[in-house]
């Protein structure tokens, strides 16, 4: 794509937004304002694993009909975290099928006596499959209602109303779902509690994302009747549970549904399009005014579209390539409304980041300069809490980031929580967004169900992640067998729809592929590659690196015309392991092999190589293997995030290459930063 092409290119995106989204209604992020109330529901839930055969003990007994431990023993479980790791049970840590969580909430007695107050019940993430039941209970002590019994797989909405309760099923992890409740909770006699019941499943069936196989080991001389094991194409640990916040939350009953923001630069004047939903009556008036990071307003505007111009703007910047880096504006957006109960008003601020970007046949621009990609991928695990999130570690994690010079990382392989991207644009972290398009092996997987449930995946996503300056780019998968015919067609078809998205940001899949073989390459704006010599293969010769690595580059950019990133490469290291001459699992064999990548490397940089994202940030855990210690090793910090040899070694390089590429042109020494808090 030529340099005036990728300009026409970006500015695109806010005449065709919005165009093709599929989705019913908007996920803006939770937030208290005048008109909005927060209540998080974590803490300890009360919770059983459904050990039973055929695992639908659970819903042949009706578990849900009333409050849970009137059916069996429970355990408390925390939320947000994990389920596995939390119990000395050792069936848990492997445990396949429905586990079921519940919590009584007691409500505020306004929302449920102002019918002008609307209440939403959020979960941020409930991995994979998730129902959810809530019944009220009156001040008269008895609970309302009965509960729907349809527990398929096929629904990512909210179902129906049956007798009062509502019954709400969501297919997919790494991302939130919803359902207004005010019928439930503003019905007579008035309710004082909410019963919430949550059954999750997390089995991984091969229209799943990611998808997987169930193995019915059939040998009785071996194995018991009826015994199956979860196969999983990824390597990573298939953690499960109420992994992020569940929380009450309440708008009017006129509301700001949805804000979609894209910005361009005009000059020296940003530009601000904005598209904003309201639902609950046609009968409103809509205020928008843009805030600067001083609270002094820089634009006004009125209506559910238009634009915004800001002049002598101040551009959001990545991480160590300006001065002032991730700059936000605030856009809060006013909505007064007559109702046939009287008049009311919402409110909803939104950060904003005034930035564009473009690619060119090898360069990828922000804000119009070339920007190189020296960053991580990561994963949301760590110790006890495995997928859960928890603030201390995601403040660690970034104080970690910017300590190593490191300004992005991919999503691999999932979205993360909406709070790491609220960071990221915080702090000048660019991100590639990745969807849970991982263990896409098998040519089972790229079937016409699965084509249609990716395809709403990135909806989900788009519509989740759309107003974040740090996202860049979309991935729509990682290591698909994209070599297949089938899967041709199917990535063509979900990069396509994810363009029709969203058309202001590129979009990728990340390959490991042969690179006259693979039949997603042509569709793809940036090329992601993932590479591991002298690791999977040529076991110890480090002196092959720098040939298969040109050889690598040389081939796909040929072939392709194409940025690329090299999007992964390492090994494993198990920290406190030496030996010199560098032997494999050594921590001078890890920081060499990086040495040799990074020679490599630095030959492209300057060319169209646009990137480099270490695997991996930190330690994670796997499914057992003999080729896995306690979990991939790989990373250049511990699980416990404490640093390997390697970590040094790319704090020097990344250091060094944001002093070459800095915008103004001034030295950003992290030795002459004493006085910053993440040197």
């Amino acid at each position: 794509m030529a340099r005036g092409s990728a300009v026409a290119w970006a500015a695109l995106g806010p005449l065709l937004w919005g165009c093709a989204l599929g989705l019913q209604g908007g996920m803006l992020y939770p937030q208290e304002s005048p008109s909005r109330e927060c209540k998080e529901l974590d803490g300890l839930w009360s919770f059983r694993a459904d050990f039973s055969d055929n695992r639908r003990r659970g819903f042949e007994e009706q578990w849900y009909r009333r409050p849970l431990w009137e059916s069996g023993p429970t355990v408390d479980m925390p939320v947000p975290s994990s389920f596995n790791d939390i119990s000395q049970d050792w069936r848990l840590r492997h445990f396949v099928g429905w586990v079921w969580y519940e919590r009584e909430v007691i409500l505020p007695e306004r929302w449920t006596q102002d019918l002008r107050t609307r209440v939403v019940l959020r979960i941020g993430s409930a991995h994979s499959y998730a129902i959810v039941v809530s019944a009220a209970r009156s001040r008269q002590g008895g609970w309302g209602g009965t509960a729907a019994e349809q527990h398929g797989t096929s629904s990512c909405h909210p179902r129906h109303w049956v007798n009062g309760v509502d019954t709400l099923e969501h297919e997919g992890g790494y991302l939130p779902f919803e359902a207004d409740i005010s019928n439930l909770v503003q019905v007579g006699p008035l309710p004082s509690r909410l019963r919430i019941t949550i059954a999750i499943n997390n089995t991984l069936t091969p229209t799943t994302l990611p998808p997987g196989t169930i193995q019915y080991l059939t040998d009785t001389s071996k194995y018991p009747k009826g015994y199956f094991v979860q196969n999983t194409y990824f390597d990573f640990f298939n953690y499960a549970g109420l992994q992020r916040s569940v929380l009450l939350y309440t708008t009017p009953t006129t509301y700001i549904d949805d804000i979609t923001v894209t910005t361009s630069v005009e000059q020296d004047s940003g530009l601000v399009n904005y598209q904003i939903s309201v639902k609950g009556s046609n009968l409103f008036k809509l205020e928008v005014r843009l805030l600067d990071a001083e609270n002094k307003v820089v634009a006004n505007g009125t209506g559910t579209q238009g634009q915004l111009k800001v002049p002598g703007v101040s551009l959001w910047w990545p991480y160590l390539m300006h001065e002032r880096p991730a700059y936000l504006y605030s856009l809060e957006v006013q909505l007064t409304a007559q109702t046939s109960l009287g008049p009311v008003s919402d409110f909803y601020t939104l950060p904003v980041g005034i930035r564009t970007v473009a690619v060119t046949k090898s360069q990828f621009l922000i804000n119009g300069k070339p920007f190189y990609f020296h960053g991580v991928n990561k994963h949301e695990d760590a110790d006890i809490r495995g997928k859960g999130f928890d603030w201390p570690l995601l403040v660690k994690d970034f104080n970690l980031l910017r300590w190593l010079g490191a300004n992005a990382f991919r999503t691999s392989h999932y979205p993360y929580a909406e709070e790491v991207m609220q960071m990221c644009d915080r702090y000048g972290i660019v991100v590639i967004d990745e969807c849970p398009g991982v263990g896409l092996a098998l040519p089972q997987f790229f079937n016409n169900v699965s084509l249609h449930h990716h395809m709403q995946v990135m909806e989900e996503v788009v519509r989740r992640d759309k107003n974040h300056p740090a996202v860049v780019m979309w991935s729509v998968a990682n290591e698909p067998a994209s070599h297949l015919e089938s899967a041709g067609y199917y990535l063509k078809m979900v990069i396509a729809h994810t363009k029709s998205l969203d058309p202001s940001r590129p979009v990728t899949f990340v390959s490991n592929s042969n690179y006259a073989a693979d039949k997603g390459a042509p569709y793809v704006d940036v090329i992601c590659l993932n590479s591991y010599y002298s690791w999977y293969h040529d076991y110890g010769h480090l002196e092959l690196i720098q040939l298969q690595l040109a050889t690598q580059f040389e081939n796909w950019y040929k072939k392709y015309q194409k940025p690329i990133i090299q999007s992964e490469y390492g090994a494993e290291t198990i920290a406190g392991f030496h030996q010199d001459p560098p032997l494999m699992f050594t921590e001078e064999y890890q920081k060499s092999l990086l040495e040799q990548y990074h020679l490599g490397l630095d030959q492209k940089r300057r060319k169209y190589v646009v990137g480099e994202l270490i695997w991996n940030f930190a330690d994670f855990m796997t499914e057992q293997s003999p080729t896995r210690v306690l979990g991939n090793k790989k990373g250049i910090f511990t699980r416990q995030r404490q640093p390997k040899s390697a970590a040094f070694l790319l704090r020097e390089r990344y250091w060094k290459i944001a002093n070459e590429t800095r915008y103004p042109h001034s030295v950003a020494k992290s030795q002459c930063l004493e006085n910053s808090l993440f040197t």
